[in-house]
């Protein structure tokens, strides 16, 4: 049995809606991202995690709840002492800025966000002992500390 693949995210219900369309290449222009798609998964994913944050609201599930918390605080976007208003509170940016992508530029790895996405691409960046090629990887604060350039893309760097 061959399993389908569905899409994990989902496309804006209106096709032209010009704040829309503004505030979404003012964010591909600051988070480097290549296409819109990239944009509606971290939207969509933005929205389950503030769906599953009502629902345990409205349920009083403590153990699911600790556990969408610990989730959350382990990528870093929300902090210790949280609780279910902080992730409905949850913005955009907050998944944006945990991109492997955006945390490459912002450590100062690469010296645009154009740059960071190739490094990327091209295995040059390593986290603990492996290489990733994901740009849209969300990096937890653990990971975070392991982040370093491979020896090879030094090379590069200082070439250029």
């Amino acid at each position: 049995m061959v399993k389908t693949l569905k899409k994990s995210y989902e496309t804006p219900k209106k096709g032209w809606d010009r704040e829309r369309i503004d505030r979404e290449e003012n964010y591909l222009m600051n988070y480097g991202l290549t296409e819109k798609r990239e944009l509606w998964k971290v939207e969509s994913l933005v929205r389950n995690f503030r769906r599953e944050a009502r629902k345990l609201n409205a349920t009083k599930d403590e153990q699911r709840e600790k556990s969408l918390l610990n989730k959350l605080e382990r990528l870093g976007v929300v902090g210790k002492d949280s609780d279910l208003t902080d992730i409905l509170d949850m913005s955009l940016e907050d998944i944006l800025e945990r991109r492997l992508q955006t945390i490459v530029y912002r450590k100062g790895l690469a010296s645009t966000m154009k740059q960071a996405r190739q490094f990327i691409n091209h295995r040059h960046i390593i986290i603990g002992d492996k290489k990733v090629n994901v740009p849209g990887y969300l990096v937890t604060k653990e990971e975070e500390k392991d982040l370093k350039v491979s020896p090879n893309a030094k090379k590069i760097i200082q070439n250029q």
